[in-house]
């Protein structure tokens, strides 16, 4: 099969497509051809700088993936050759990414994928909608009534998180960068809209809560919006973070009596733990999905042999919601 590959980690140009043995279905796993993937920063980190979850080079990256099952392992009941899916489960770790033409997934992490979605919108979902998904309902528990602040409102996680929020009932505010991304937010469910560059902390929180504070901050981008999330949550509160790589004064936090979570969502393909789980969250997204609760966000789509484009657009900072590759 057709594959792309790394051998070293760099720049996107280190991408090489080569053809590698295809791999043979395993019990409990089945074998997918896959249609479609996305990038994340997760994989542009990977492929720059490597660290301890870069698969053995030479490796195979990426997480996303849609695609149709070509064979089932022995004990899989719940899926059959013919069913289209989506999930992640690989590209970290000892586990082949999706960045080729089939990919063997363990049963327990993938789903149905979304009837309403082409392979291209599927591949754009799993790792933001779990991450959404573990950061408001799992570890916040977000309740109808409450506010809600979601960074990064146009980003990947960022736009899913809007439309899970809305559709638990909280009131959604939403920060972003331009104009444009502040209309993107509404136009996903957010009821107001923040400019971040036009107010600081102390004013948004002033002006959108009378200095109270939001109830739950999902911070998508770490470092600075990390401290920043922390001054605007209420008392009690809760801040949520997919990015808690760095170091912090956590006075504020502490001064609101708050509780601070944070995201990882590749745990379960890297530790083996709550595979099951994550199987039914993404059946549970899909779900929502085709509901018409969410929809993914697509920036732009490029072919395999593209795939150094895609990256390359992922970190230019350009991109407005997901960079696909379609396989």
């Amino acid at each position: 099969m057709k594959a792309q590959i790394i051998e070293a980690t760099g720049a996107p140009s280190v991408f090489k497509l080569v053809d590698v043995p295809k791999p043979a279905v395993t019990p409990g796993h089945v074998l997918i051809r896959i249609a479609g993937t996305s990038v994340n920063p997760l994989d542009a980190r990977l492929r720059r700088q490597g660290g301890p979850l870069l698969p053995k080079l030479p490796a195979i990256l990426h997480l996303d993936f849609a695609g149709t099952v070509d064979e089932v392992g022995e004990g899989v009941t719940v899926f059959r050759a013919g069913d289209e899916v989506y999930g992640y489960a690989g590209g970290v770790g000892g586990i082949p990414g999706a960045l080729a033409e089939y990919m063997l997934a363990d049963a327990r992490l993938i789903a149905r994928k979304p009837a309403t979605l082409t392979m291209a919108e599927a591949a754009a979902l799993p790792v933001v909608a779990i991450t959404a998904w573990e950061g408001l309902m799992t570890k916040a528990r977000l309740m109808p009534g409450q506010t809600a602040l979601i960074h990064a409102a146009a980003g990947g996680v960022g736009h899913v998180a809007v439309q899970i929020a809305k559709h638990l009932g909280a009131k959604v505010f939403a920060t972003a960068s331009t104009p444009e991304k502040c209309r993107l937010a509404l136009s996903f469910g957010a009821q107001v809209a923040i400019d971040y560059r036009a107010q600081s902390v102390a004013e948004y929180v002033a002006a959108h809560t009378d200095g109270a504070g939001f109830d739950v901050v999902f911070d998508t981008v770490g470092g600075k919006n990390l401290d920043a999330s922390m001054a605007a949550v209420a008392f009690n509160g809760q801040v949520v973070t997919a990015q808690a790589r760095s170091t912090h004064d956590l006075t504020p936090l502490h001064s609101r009596g708050a509780s601070l979570h944070a995201v990882f969502s590749v745990i379960p393909v890297i530790t083996n733990l709550g595979r099951e789980r994550q199987g039914r969250v993404l059946g549970e997204i899909a779900a929502l999905v085709d509901s018409g609760a969410v929809r993914p966000l697509l920036d732009h789509t490029y072919s395999f042999d593209q795939v150094a484009d895609a990256h390359a657009r992922l970190e230019s900072g350009q991109a407005i919601g997901k960079v696909v590759v379609t396989v």
